[in-house]
């Protein structure tokens, strides 16, 4: 079989006009980017508003091994199987960032027959909104240091600016860098840091507005700095909101493609979930749930990050309902939660895939825990054994859990039709879904809730620093925001090591920060990094284009 890419470069695509046709997407709210590439004017919402929303369908995954487990080939596969069983679908998809694509994990367009192209045009430049957050973040910080620069008159402590430039890319010597140097026409000398875009304010709050207008009030609460008596200073405050605005314009619409077998993709926005919300945009989102009768989403990583945070955030903040929640599990990543290293996941191991369960088990709790539907799909993978995969069909059946094969890599929509069957039975099951905390608990309260009934922890340990922030944060009413828990994926500890089920742990601590424009506060837990750095061996080692002018080694 060919591998992704090829199988991308041969697809014919229809002409995007025809896709928006099929989405119910009027041309006069096209903005093309070439034959098979829109934006979508925000404009059509009022359009479409009154419009009775679809069932919205969120794809979910248990704790993935390094390389992923498929989320975004199940939800386009599920996209696809949907509408070869006669409903009008539509996928919401987040951005690729740069950062995977040419690091370890890849792009974020799916796989083998259950792709969204144009795959290589998504996975690199795409329509320009990762360049646009990127410029919009980088223009705010440069317009900080110039106000500090040029007599500082909000009177900021240099050693208390905390917002960060940014880069759509995985480098690690970014993490810490002095600024200003030498030169007193350099600006004023301070450390300072690189994040990656996907993990910037200016990217959840992309992906959090209803629109543009929301988008700059949002933008102007962002907190920058903190002046020498304490006080925080804003985004407004150094006069940048405007031209941040002006810079994400067109960032702000939502991008229009399709899948492999012609069926409407919006994707937009692009969080990763372990440093961020890890959701796509609520413009997309709202725009699709009044176009088609079934919406299908994924959130980044396992149920532990980005399902908790697309109900506890993304829904709260947007006022959505999920109708049912999709939980990809694979045999390799169950072996590897029992105890199977990574080099031995290909080899059947019925027993250790077994001992693995624990960790589904422990997903299907936490997705329980917000009372929504759900089913378990055992995304297919061409080394995985008779026996393994009747060992996992049948742990499900006894242990009560619905269950359905995905073969959506290998046949598209074909290999999908079961899974949509019974996802069209299980959104029309009564639904009483509700966040897991309240708002208005204070932080530790809510660190508490994620930390226990969604990792499994026993309690949570802070650091100095972070006892001392969630007392200011207290003081000026940031606690009775939402919280986005910064936690490594490889886990549902904190503890990337911690495979399975980890049972006595705590939950570590060591900093908070406020994203008061996006609004919640970033929980940072163990070691994680907003910067991530390249492997060994990078994907970008192996890619070119060949004398024929065709993209090479890009998945």
């Amino acid at each position: 079989m060919n591998n992704d890419l090829k199988i991308a470069q041969a697809a014919k695509l229809e002409n995007i006009y025809k896709i928006a046709e099929a989405a119910g997407i009027d041309e006069k709210f096209l903005e093309p980017y070439g034959n098979d590439k829109a934006k979508v004017n925000s404009s059509i919402y009022e359009t479409i508003k009154d419009n009775k929303d679809g069932k919205l369908i969120l794809v979910t995954a248990i704790t993935p091994t390094k390389a992923g487990e498929g989320k975004s080939t199940t939800t386009i596969g599920l996209t696809d199987g949907l509408k070869k069983i006669g409903k009008k679908t539509m996928a919401c998809l987040r951005e690729p960032s740069l950062g995977p694509v040419f690091g370890l994990k890849g792009g974020a367009t799916g796989g083998g027959y259950a792709q969204v192209v144009p795959m290589e045009s998504i996975n690199l430049h795409f329509t320009g909104d990762m360049h646009a957050i990127t410029s919009a973040n980088n223009l705010i910080a440069a317009m900080l240091d110039n106000s500090i620069y040029q007599g500082n008159p909000l009177n900021i402590d240099p050693t208390k600016v905390v917002w960060k430039r940014c880069l759509d890319m995985n480098d690690r010597t970014l993490r810490s860098i002095t600024i200003g140097q030498k030169k007193k026409a350099n600006g004023v000398e301070r450390e300072d840091s690189f994040v990656i875009t996907v993990a910037t304010e200016v990217m959840a709050i992309l992906c959090l507005s209803n629109d543009l207008k929301d988008f700059e009030e949002r933008i102007g609460r962002c907190i920058v700095a903190y002046t020498y008596d304490g006080n925080p200073v804003t985004v407004k405050d150094i006069q940048a909101a405007g031209a941040a605005a002006v810079v994400m314009k067109d960032a702000l619409k939502p991008n229009l493609v399709q899948t492999l077998e012609h069926t409407p993709v919006l994707i937009h926005g692009g969080p990763f979930a372990n440093i961020a919300h890890g959701c796509n945009s609520v413009i997309a989102t709202k725009t699709a749930l009044k176009l088609a009768d079934y919406v299908v989403t994924e959130a980044g990583f396992g149920a532990d990050l980005g399902a908790e945070k697309f109900m506890d955030i993304k829904c709260r903040s947007a006022n959505l309902k999920p109708s049912a929640v999709v939980i990809v599990a694979t045999v390799r990543a169950l072996k590897m939660h029992g105890g199977v290293e990574q080099e031995d996941l290909e080899t059947e191991n019925v027993e250790a895939l077994l001992k693995g369960t624990a960790n589904l088990q422990k997903h299907i709790e936490s997705v329980k825990a917000f009372n929504v539907p759900y089913i378990v799909a055992i995304n297919k993978f061409a080394k995985d054994s008779p026996a393994e995969v009747e060992a996992l069909l049948n742990w499900c059946s006894e242990n009560g859990h619905p269950v359905a094969m995905a073969d959506g890599w290998a046949n598209g929509g074909n290999g999908m039709t079961e899974l949509a069957e019974k996802v069209a039975e299980i959104v029309e099951q009564p639904n009483s879904f509700a966040q897991i905390y309240d708002v208005n608990e204070s932080i530790k309260d809510k660190i508490k809730k994620i930390s226990t009934i969604i990792y499994g922890a026993d309690d949570v340990e802070y650091s100095e620093t972070a006892a001392e922030k969630i007392e200011q944060f207290e003081k000026y009413g940031w606690d009775k925001l939402p919280v986005c828990m910064a936690k490594t994926p490889l886990s549902l500890s904190d503890d990337d090591k911690l495979k399975g089920r980890p049972e006595n742990f705590n939950i570590h601590v060591k900093d908070i920060s406020i994203s008061a424009g996006a609004g919640f506060v970033v929980v940072y837990t163990g070691n994680i990094l907003t910067m991530p750095g390249l492997p060994k061996v990078p994907a970008a080692a192996n890619m070119g284009i060949d004398e024929n002018g065709n993209t090479f080694g890009l998945f």
